[in-house]
């Protein structure tokens, strides 16, 4: 500070009340509550503030103006006049000068620090001022302040200049201070932190200030006002965007907070855990996060052994929404592993799919409050959990299977927690079926699409009719988003707030998120008459066709070990072969089939040097094939693109097998053999299309032999003329037969190549023997 503060005039500044957490709001037009005689006194100092020539006159006009009004109830214009008169400098410079004990005027760091948390609290009340670069340079030194409490200044040197913090809060993490904080002054310093917070980047601006680390530990050594004020604003924090790197970035830390919260959470009795419930979820990582530690197991063992008197006591509707969403957060960490017995299990998901029910089953036009969103999502989770462990080994049309997930459960418990759960989807399906187009960017309806997908991706035969009638509502919702532009960026951050795990394709709101989650439900449905006839009135093909086309424009771009696998690419082509297997009029006249053949071109061959894609090759392998063969005998020159894209197609068909050892049947290539399971129906299916499009297209007979085809294919099956299974034999016995029926040529080929590398043997390929015979 400058030589000229002079002790005398520094008096004990007023104090603001406390304030609620992330409250960062302006005050009434004028200051409240003074009289025209005080009013007049306030100008005066303002005047005197606005013309002081030192620091002495700076802060006596200062205090005498706090006195007279408490900071916070300044209005914005007095705050204005003061920022114009001291801006953020002398704050900031109060407290760097308290933290490096370097005044000379021998006033007490105490007392500087005190004003100048007074004064930032003040100035901070005020939005516009709150984001200014000085104001965020002293949150380090207020975190310093609210973390260390009355001993800040063992930290000073550490503290000054830092812009984050790092390390472990092992040492110190349940020792309270020796003395206490002043609560005006923790105050002070929380309304400056909780305005901060307010920000649209405040979180961020909090973490790299090493806010989590602090408030953390604050909480951890008790200090004054950080479990009324200091827990309230992590929670908040770990409820934003930032959760996910605050938990990399201090997961030992937060791990050992959260024990201390859940420890409280089970030390207390039934009524008061249904008061703080609402505490516990902010502080569970996400899911995957320290999925492997011990302590956390512990801790979410002893949360659902606190828990479940709750779930099966009677309780309010605001009390039950806690717990739900408490519960929906301990599924994702651990599923049903630690939840507790089945008769629990069952009781559970049945109070889920009752609020879902209660929560939907309204009258059209029924508001839904945000707080019963909440809940309703948390209840989406809980019985979308349910329908992942029980579809896990089969389909939900067998009861059983739920067994899989919830060990001992009777086929009578699994029954009624299947028929609760349909009802509930059913409520959804009602619910969907009142929405208007206006309201297709809500969050909450997009979390109710997304857990009615989840149901439809496994289980497609029950309430079929309902589905099938919902159809245009769930199409259109999914081509709205998709063709609509950058719409619902909040979504994923709104869902970060609620009880989701976090997938590979939850992290970021995309445009095609929608009809990602719808896809699996398509694929299912677009092999059914009654539903495809509707998919096709909807234009559905064209929308998966640009959905593949776009995710295809992604990954050309990506080479080595950047290439991602998407599973969605590989559902939409599946979606696709239903309607070329089973709709080949529509294939052969709607112009989208003709961009998608182009497309299928244009990728294969790249897909061939992309083994990480070999499942969505062979997807775009067969795809193409199978349009290919619809296609009628033409006389006009072969197109480059065609060309290419069957010389791809033999290459690839030809990478599967490998040669056996000796006699012995040939074996899967090591490329395919990881993904034989997925992979291997969709190569049988591409031989079988070969053939169909030999017949359809016989120029193709004559790029078989200028490639060796036939040569390679026997050559791979040795002497024994066997492939390791029937059904692939089959499969290749079949377009063996096509190119030797349609091709005489190929046909003597093959004669050959049975003599010189078969031994002369056909023993595996029957119908193909008869017709070289003939």
């Amino acid at each position: 500070m400058a030589e000229n503060l002079n002790p005398e005039e520094v008096l004990t500044p007023q104090h603001p009340p406390n304030t609620e957490p992330n409250a960062a709001e302006g005050s009434s037009s004028e200051p409240r509550g003074l009289s025209s005689s005080q009013r007049e006194v306030l100008e005066r100092c303002l005047h005197a503030l606005t013309h002081a020539k030192n620091d002495s006159h700076i802060l006596a006009a200062l205090l005498l103006i706090t006195r007279l009004c408490p900071p916070r109830q300044l209005d914005n214009e007095t705050l204005h006049q003061i920022f114009e008169a001291v801006g953020f400098n002398l704050p900031a410079r109060l407290l760097v000068t308290a933290f490096r004990g370097e005044d000379r005027s021998g006033l007490p760091p105490e007392e500087l620090i005190s004003l100048g948390t007074a004064l930032l609290a003040a100035l901070s009340t005020d939005t516009s001022m709150v984001a200014h670069p000085q104001l965020l340079s002293t949150v380090p030194l207020i975190l310093s302040i609210l973390e260390n409490g009355p001993n800040w200044t063992d930290k000073q040197t550490k503290t000054l200049g830092k812009e984050s913090q790092s390390g472990s809060a092992t040492d110190s993490q349940t020792t309270s201070s020796t003395s206490t904080l002043d609560e005006a002054l923790a105050c002070d310093c929380y309304q400056v932190l909780n305005a901060v917070c307010a920000l649209p980047q405040g979180p961020e601006q909090l973490l790299t200030r090493g806010a989590v680390l602090s408030l953390c530990r604050a909480i951890l050594k008790k200090q004054t006002l950080s479990h009324e004020k200091g827990l309230p604003l992590l929670g908040y924090l770990l409820s934003s965007s930032i959760r996910s790197r605050a938990w990399t970035k201090h997961s030992s830390d937060l791990l050992l907070l959260l024990q201390n919260v859940s420890e409280n959470f089970c030390r207390v009795s039934d009524q008061d855990r249904l008061e703080i419930c609402s505490q516990i979820a902010p502080f569970l990582p996400p899911p995957g996060v320290e999925s492997e530690s011990l302590v956390l197991k512990e801790i979410v063992g002893n949360l659902w052994a606190s828990l479940r008197p709750l779930v099966q006591g009677k309780l309010s509707q605001e009390h039950l929404g806690s717990v739900l969403v408490v519960s929906a957060c301990l599924l994702d960490l651990y599923g049903w592993e630690s939840t507790g017995p089945p008769k629990f299990c069952c009781l559970l998901v049945n109070r889920a799919c009752v609020e879902v029910r209660m929560g939907l089953e309204e009258p059209p036009g029924t508001e839904i409050s945000p707080q019963l969103q909440h809940i309703l999502t948390a209840c989406y989770r809980i019985m979308e959990a349910a329908m992942e462990q029980a579809c896990s080994q089969g389909t939900v049309s067998n009861p059983a299977q739920i067994q899989t997930a919830i060990t001992g459960l009777s086929l009578q418990q699994s029954r009624q927690v299947l028929g609760a759960l349909e009802e509930a989807f059913s409520a959804e399906i009602y619910y969907l079926k009142q929405v208007e187009q206006t309201s297709y960017d809500e969050p909450f309806l997009f979390a109710t699409f997304r857990s009615l997908c989840a149901w439809l991706a496994e289980e497609t035969s029950c309430l079929k009719e309902e589905v099938v009638d919902l159809l245009p509502f769930l199409i259109g919702y999914a081509k709205s988003h998709f063709k609509g532009g950058e719409k619902g960026k909040g979504l994923a951050d709104w869902m970060s707030k609620m009880s989701f795990s976090n997938s590979s394709q939850d992290g970021t709101w995309s445009t095609e998120a929608a009809l990602r989650y719808l896809l699996p439900s398509l694929c299912h449905l677009s092999a059914e008459d009654g539903p495809r006839r509707v998919l096709l009135s909807l234009d559905t093909p064209a929308l998966l066709v640009d959905f593949l086309s776009k995710g295809w424009a992604s990954l050309r771009g990506q080479s080595g070990k950047t290439v991602t696998r998407d599973p969605s690419l590989e559902t939409a082509c599946s979606a696709l072969l239903n309607f070329a297997i089973t709709e080949p009029e529509r294939v052969r006249n709607d112009p989208c089939f003709v961009a998608l053949e182009s497309m299928l071109s244009e990728a294969l061959p790249v897909l061939l040097h992309k083994p990480r894609l070999l499942v969505l090759a062979a997807n775009c392998c067969t795809l193409g094939l199978m349009i290919a063969r619809l296609k009628s005998t033409s006389t006009d020159p072969v197109e480059l693109g065609q060309r290419r894209f069957f010389s791809s197609v033999l290459s690839f068909l030809l990478s599967a097998v490998q040669s056996g050892q000796a006699s012995k049947p040939a074996r899967i290539s090591a490329l395919w053999e990881e993904h034989w399971e997925e992979a291997g129906e969709l190569w049988r299916l591409s031989l079988q299309a070969l053939g169909g499009c030999v017949r359809a297209q016989p120029w193709i007979t004559t790029l078989i032999r200028d490639e060796g085809w036939l040569e390679n294919i026997f050559t791979l099956l040795g002497s024994s003329g066997r492939l390791p299974d029937q059904p692939s034999q089959d499969a290749l016995e079949e377009v063996l037969c096509a190119i030797a029926k349609l091709c005489p040529v190929c046909r003597k080929d093959i004669s050959e190549l049975v003599k010189s590398v078969s031994s002369g043997s056909l023993q595996g390929l029957p119908q193909l023997s008869r017709i070289l015979v003939e």
